[in-house]
């Protein structure tokens, strides 16, 4: 049977979900060379959905594009870590207590939480992890502060990925995730941002010990 063929729009879409989804789960590991006419093969596609479909990731910060080099899988090191979470540190918790104060349903996030707990694989668990994340500041009431944290939603995903693989400490974000969820239910808007402000830093912390955050920089802190 003849199959129809997808318009390349959703060949690029299905690519690029494709190539995020190796990566957020280590098959494609930071620094690893991504050659246009191998994951064409590997997809059944031609080059064109493939180098589109890597120009968004590049932009989203999962690869990096080279004119030498070509294009690789982002390496992730204490400062990348740093940078990234330093973002989340800023925004996130502000976010979650404005979510908290306006009374917005938080139902999503205890579906996540339920996600994860079920989960089989890391894989799983690491989306459900997302959504639980999402869930909690996007409802904020500023749209633009939500995509701020959205579009490092995949660059924190990646800093996961490479620190589970070393060592894994989901069982200890599970239940930070379960107080902050708590806080935030009971209407406690201060005390679930502390929380989440809390369980962001510490992970980098233990994750990444040698990353240093942008309060300890301000104060002059090693």
């Amino acid at each position: 049977m003849t199959s129809v063929p997808m318009p390349i729009p959703s060949r690029t879409q299905f690519v690029l979900d494709a190539i995020k989804h190796r990566i957020l789960t280590g098959q494609l590991t930071p620094g690893q060379a991504l050659v246009e006419t191998e994951l064409a093969a590997s997809f059944g596609v031609s080059k064109t959905p493939v180098r589109e479909a890597l120009k968004t990731l590049a932009g989203t910060g999962l690869v990096v594009m080279n004119q030498y080099k070509g294009v690789t899988v982002r390496m992730v090191d204490a400062d990348m870590a740093r940078e990234v979470y330093d973002v989340r540190l800023l925004l996130e918790p502000e976010a979650l207590k404005r979510s908290v104060l306006r009374g917005a349903s938080l139902a999503a996030a205890r579906d996540a939480l339920t996600k994860a707990d079920d989960a089989s694989d890391t894989a799983e668990r690491s989306l459900a992890n997302r959504e639980f994340h999402r869930a909690l500041y996007l409802p904020c009431g500023n749209p633009l502060l939500g995509r701020m944290l959205d579009e490092v939603r995949d660059q924190a995903a990646l800093v996961s990925a490479v620190a589970w693989a070393a060592s894994p400490s989901w069982e200890r974000e599970a239940g930070e995730h379960r107080e902050i969820l708590r806080l935030a239910l009971d209407g406690d808007a201060d005390g679930a941002a502390t929380a989440l402000h809390a369980h962001i830093e510490s992970f980098v912390q233990r994750a990444f010990p040698d990353a240093e955050s942008g309060s300890q920089r301000e104060d002059g802190r090693a």
